[in-house]
């Protein structure tokens, strides 16, 4: 469609006197151009006010967001920062989807038709090993990743080249894991969808994560950390570094951090007071025990061998 000249008047913020209908596909050519500024107006829109620019709009982010062209935090120096309008995007295709029947045979869903499952080719050299494994549309899956099912990748989430996600593992809604990485069985990468400026959890490159490992509420585990079988790392859950001897917490702005080449296990500290001291009980913690090094590096290089 070529754009008329009332799309100046509307992408300074004014709106001409036509109809509405006429207005949201001035405003659909208009921003178009800038799909950030397209998601963000039509997500403020009011619920029940839902033109078809908005899903048009909307399949195009969705598009983006499975190839990976735009995702929903990105490090910038030696930080992650929010895309919150990514975020907005997939609430406003939650908005605006139909529940419909998908799959086929016994595998066969009910879920709104604006994420629907992901179909994979040879092509894209992404192995997705037969037995019931699922991602949706909306989530990027670099090629040589490998998932082992089940598992299951939900949306918005980034998983890049060379990662294993093996069996039951989950990559929750955001969730942003980088090269190389191995999520062991049962692993669970949490996600957040609101609110929209809160932190993914981000997994880098070269990561271990171990079997039956819950890693949530925007957690950053920095490049090349080994995460022990069963190891819980939340906002609100310290950090001992017995190595170093510091201990690390999620601060009002900033997440419970795991340091790089952090070698973490699950641990416990003891209650020193009251009638929990007397019962001589604790609480559990993760500790780190050591740096990674060459032992550490031989103990683990199995996992070339299963890419």
């Amino acid at each position: 469609m070529a754009c008329q000249p009332s799309c100046q008047v509307i992408a300074r913020g004014t709106k001409p006197a036509i109809a509405n209908h006429q207005y949201f596909e001035l405003l659909y050519c208009a921003v178009m151009n800038d799909l950030q500024a397209a998601i963000e107006h039509f997500f403020t829109l009011p619920k029940d006010e839902n033109p078809p620019e908005a899903r048009r709009a909307f399949l195009e982010f969705r598009q983006a967001l499975t190839e990976g062209r735009i995702r929903a935090a990105e490090k910038q120096g030696e930080r992650w920062v929010v895309n919150p309008w990514v975020k907005q995007g997939i609430l406003l295709g939650f908005r605006l989807g139909e529940l419909v029947e998908m799959g086929d045979g016994a595998l066969s869903f009910v879920d709104k038709d604006t994420f629907p499952l992901r179909r994979f080719h040879p092509a894209g050299r992404v192995r997705v090993v037969p037995g019931g494994s699922s991602v949706r549309q909306g989530a990027y899956v670099a090629p040589s990743v490998i998932c082992m099912p089940p598992m299951y990748i939900n949306v918005g989430a980034y998983v890049d080249e060379g990662t294993l996600v093996d069996s039951h593992a989950l990559v929750g809604s955001c969730a942003q894991i980088g090269k190389r990485v191995h999520l062991s069985a049962a692993a669970q990468i949490g996600g957040v969808l609101e609110p929209v400026n809160a932190a993914p959890v981000v997994i880098e490159d070269d990561v271990l994560v171990g079997g039956n490992c819950g890693v949530y509420e925007g957690a950053w585990v920095r490049a090349r950390a080994v995460l022990g079988a069963g190891t819980i790392l939340t906002r609100s859950t310290p950090l001992y570094d017995i190595v170093r001897g510091e201990v690390y917490r999620a601060g009002a702005d900033s997440p419970l951090t795991v340091p790089e080449n952090a070698v973490v296990v699950p641990g416990s500290r003891a209650i020193g007071k009251g009638q929990a001291a007397e019962w001589n009980l604790s609480l559990y913690t993760p500790v780190i025990v050591k740096y990674r090094d060459e032992r550490t590096d031989r103990a683990i290089e199995l996992e070339d061998w299963l890419r």
